[in-house]
């Protein structure tokens, strides 16, 4: 009886499932017009469509080799989550990059390394690596700001990002001893958890909005008061990802909180232009910089891709002319970073920041300029042989975005834009959130910030320096293509980087912890 019983149950559900597939086969066929595999080959098809969909994580872990993938191959992912968890991050046996690859960049060491002496600050912390430069030195900022870090957060909003993933970012930085730019989308609580904040905003002016949808330098001043956090401005001209190009927020992503933070309606989408309302020209932003420096006391800098340069010569001219003009540029590279974009935009539009940085870097340094700006380079330089390069021509400061997402969990699914992000990092669910557990990944975070720095000093050090600002272009060898092999960087790119004020590490050591100035370049 028994037996007939658990064989009638089987048969039963035999039938359910026919039933369910015969349901599917007839809505593929007679009802649904959209898809065509599905419709010439019923239930089948959506088989393909479910590998589709799982492609990019079968090649990710099945067929790419180590070096293929874009934009971070599995060695790279790789040295980064083991950096953030404390791990072996060595490979044996040899590179197994193509060391005369196009691009494949060489750091000459010298014969006797740089020797640390028996008092040197990295003895006691071989991670001890501030920025050369105060940001807001040279314009004579009320609140002039020494990054105590030369790797940083890049931009992400509160939107794009989780609420999870900002607050682990921002106990990470202040663990590490680094900032966190807050992106476009506001000052949220979780940018509050002890780092210091970049504060960030682009055409939306989000978080310093007015009813119109305008600047308002009431809010900005408000906000900068009421949150000593804040260490600089940070204007948004253009990104990597979509240069010249605004955004759009959908109203379904916009909760209650999103709305508060944003001054935004909830539920409506909230559409950032292309273009800014408050300045249309050159004079016009410079008089916007010196305004909100002169109203929050704080160093005021700008954030673009490169593309054409002749705005940016008329912005130049003019800071020589009037002796005004931002305290901080951040150069980011147009192969795109964390803001969803268009395939047009994120593949053609700007150029890749090796490039751009270089024409931007030659046109102040023609013009004598280059000493009174601090440096950022912003585009996949989150690796300490890529930070080196970019040292040698001319940053000041690195940040970083998706290797800080790699820090905290992020498997570079590539579904940002989706809001299904399988680590709860990009995405406003709350229970794939709550698979970030903050404690943890704030000291991932913290821990490859400090793994990174180590590792660049030792790089340094081999390099015969003490600090990566005293690299030059002459110290990085790059692969050309097969008529002219390689070359240095000064003869590659044409100009030799300005020399950055350095007198040593203890110096800096000294400001930080001895008296005469703070660590953020303040008088006592």
């Amino acid at each position: 009886m028994d037996s007939f019983l658990s064989f009638a149950s089987s048969i039963s559900w035999w039938m359910w499932l026919l039933i369910v597939l015969l349901i599917v086969a007839i809505r593929d066929i007679f009802v649904q017009r959209s898809h065509t595999i599905s419709h010439n080959f019923p239930i089948v098809g959506h088989l393909r469509y479910w590998l589709e969909s799982i492609g990019p994580e079968m090649r990710q872990y099945f067929v790419a080799n180590n070096r293929e993938e874009l934009p971070f191959n599995r060695i790279e992912r790789s040295w980064i989550y083991a950096s953030a968890k404390k791990e072996n991050n060595y490979e044996g046996f040899g590179t197994d990059r193509d060391i005369y690859a196009h691009q494949h960049i060489f750091i000459k060491n010298q014969l006797m390394a740089f020797k640390l002496g028996p008092n040197h600050p990295n003895i006691s912390d071989n991670n001890f690596l501030p920025c050369a430069k105060v940001i807001g030195a040279y314009n004579k900022r009320k609140k002039p700001y020494r990054p105590a870090s030369i790797i940083n957060v890049s931009a992400m909003s509160f939107g794009s990002l989780s609420a999870a993933a900002v607050e682990a970012l921002n106990l990470g930085v202040a663990k590490a001893g680094a900032y966190h730019n807050t992106g476009e989308g506001g000052l949220s609580p979780y940018h509050k958890r002890g780092g210091d904040v970049i504060f960030h905003f682009g055409t939306g002016y989000f978080g310093v909005r007015s009813e119109d949808g305008n600047f308002s330098m009431e809010k900005l001043k408000a906000l900068v008061d009421e949150n000593p956090c804040i260490k600089a401005i940070e204007i948004k001209l253009s990104q990597g990802a979509k240069p010249g190009k605004g955004g759009v927020l959908p109203g379904a992503k916009i909760t209650p909180e999103i709305a508060k933070i944003r001054g935004v309606e909830i539920g409506k989408d909230v559409l950032s232009p292309a273009t800014h309302k408050v300045f249309d020209t050159i004079p016009e932003l410079l008089q916007l910089i010196e305004d909100i420096a002169e109203q929050t006391g704080l160093p005021v800098g700008i954030k673009g891709a490169i593309g054409k340069l002749d705005q940016w010569e008329l912005l130049a001219d003019t800071m020589i002319k009037t002796g005004k003009g931002p305290d901080f540029i951040t150069v980011d590279g147009g192969e795109g970073g964390t803001g969803a974009a268009p395939p047009s935009f994120a593949d053609h539009v700007s150029l890749p920041w090796v490039y751009g940085f270089s024409s931007l870097y030659k046109l102040f340094l023609d013009k004598n300029l280059t000493h009174r700006i601090v440096f950022i380079g912003s585009g996949r330089l989150g690796f300490p042989g890529k930070a080196a390069m970019a040292f040698a021509m001319g940053v000041d400061c690195i940040n970083v975005a998706r290797e800080a997402m790699m820090g905290i969990g992020c498997i570079q699914a590539q579904v940002c834009h989706t809001n299904r992000c399988p680590s709860g990092i990009a995405t406003q669910s709350k229970w794939l959130q709550g698979g970030i557990h903050v404690p943890l990944k704030s000291d991932r975070l913290a821990q490859y910030f400090k793994t990174f720095r180590k590792e660049l000093l030792e790089i340094t050090h081999a390099a015969g320096y003490e600090h990566p600002c005293q690299f030059t272009m002459d110290d990085i060898q790059v692969n050309i293509d097969d008529d002219f092999l390689h070359s240095d960087l000064k003869s590659t790119y044409g100009y030799e980087k300005c020399e950055v004020a350095f007198k040593d590490m203890k110096a800096l050591y000294d400001c930080e912890y001895l008296g005469g100035r703070d660590f953020h370049g303040i008088a006592k």
